[in-house]
């Protein structure tokens, strides 16, 4: 493959947690779009697995997806070679980060050797292009200013950070001996329907939709660049589709735009046309302050353009709760209990 030219229609691209959140919107878009998915998820039970099968039910059937966990690293050679894809999406991670303070030893596993057997079978069997997903996480607490890739990312301040500029390192490294194509996707604080039942806006919807008091941590002055999915999905494809202009590069999915917390509750108030009741709960540690993202590489070289702002997608995600929620259960302890069990990845 020239690694310099475009995808071309028809082209095998390997999804790794293709049933979680962004993966099965990647790999539903790439349906669309022309290409050939093989997927990969392990299933992991970090949230009720009834929800990345309802996810996989809502895509094209075209998807084939392979119960196969990312650090089984003769499981993921065979298919690599059986696959022979034109590229790799690496979207499987173990996600999180209070999580990954319980067991940082277990995030490294996944999110770096699980990448790193990624890469191997990529170098042995030709795939020219690497796409991974890497975090905002990465910059730890560089203050409210916008975040540019070329700041210093040396200093996150949760194991789940460290373990994706691990992942960066890995990748670069990989780019420069062995030549592959490798885009490093910085997302920052993804939102929409089929969201993992942890995050902030779907536990806050779920909980002001029934009446219940909401979790805040803090004085609600901490800020991020929620994302709608849709516009992550755009970056996503956009780098897999178009080769980076060098070996590689790291670009940042946002909108460049940041939203406090107290404003954030302000509009999901306004979305479901309910009050929230607010349970105070002092900061988090490995909570970042503020997240803002610089796209100006995105806009220029992936021709990258975010379009629905944060009313919008949050309207988007509570008429998609009101009608599909109903189909999910979502026991509070399935996530804290998983943590402590050896069973894989789960969707970023």
């Amino acid at each position: 493959m020239d690694h310099g030219q475009p995808l071309r229609e028809g082209s095998t691209v390997l999804v790794t947690g293709a049933a979680g959140f962004i993966g099965s919107h990647a790999a539903e878009r790439l349906i669309d779009g022309g290409y050939r998915v093989v997927g990969l998820d392990n299933f992991c039970d970090f949230y009720d697995r009834r929800w990345k099968e309802n996810n996989l039910r809502s895509i094209s059937p075209a998807v084939e997806v392979q119960e196969i966990d990312v650090v089984d690293s003769q499981a993921i050679d065979r298919l690599v070679r059986t696959a022979r894809p034109a590229a790799i999406l690496h979207l499987a991670a173990m996600a999180g980060v209070r999580p990954s303070i319980e067991q940082p030893a277990y995030y490294a596993r996944v999110n770096l050797e699980g990448t790193t057997h990624l890469l191997e079978a990529a170098r042995r069997h030709g795939v020219g292009r690497f796409v991974f997903a890497s975090s905002s996480s990465v910059y730890g607490n560089a203050g409210g200013r916008a975040l540019r890739e070329e700041n210093e990312a040396g200093a996150p301040v949760s194991p789940y950070g460290a373990t994706k500029r691990a992942g960066e390192l890995i990748c670069h490294a990989f780019a420069h001996l062995y030549g592959l194509s490798i885009a490093c996707l910085r997302l920052f604080t993804v939102y929409g329907p089929r969201q993992r039942p942890d995050l902030a806006i779907h536990k806050f919807v779920r909980l002001i939709q029934g009446g219940q008091p909401i979790p805040v941590y803090g004085d609600g002055s901490t800020s991020r660049d929620y994302t709608y999915v849709d516009d992550t999905v755009a970056g996503i494809i956009a780098a897999t589709h178009h080769a980076p202009p060098c070996r590689y590069r790291i670009y940042n999915i946002g909108t460049g735009r940041s939203v406090s917390l107290s404003r954030l509750i302000e509009a999901i108030e306004t979305a479901t046309g309910r009050p929230a009741i607010i349970d105070r709960q002092p900061p988090q540690s490995g909570d970042v302050e503020h997240t803002l993202a610089d796209i100006s590489r995105a806009c220029q070289e992936l021709a990258f353009a975010p379009r629905v702002s944060l009313a919008q997608g949050l309207e988007r995600f509570v008429d998609w709760f009101g009608r599909y929620g109903h189909l999910y259960t979502f026991p509070e302890s399935t996530a804290a209990a998983a943590i402590g069990e050896d069973r894989g990845q789960a969707q970023v």
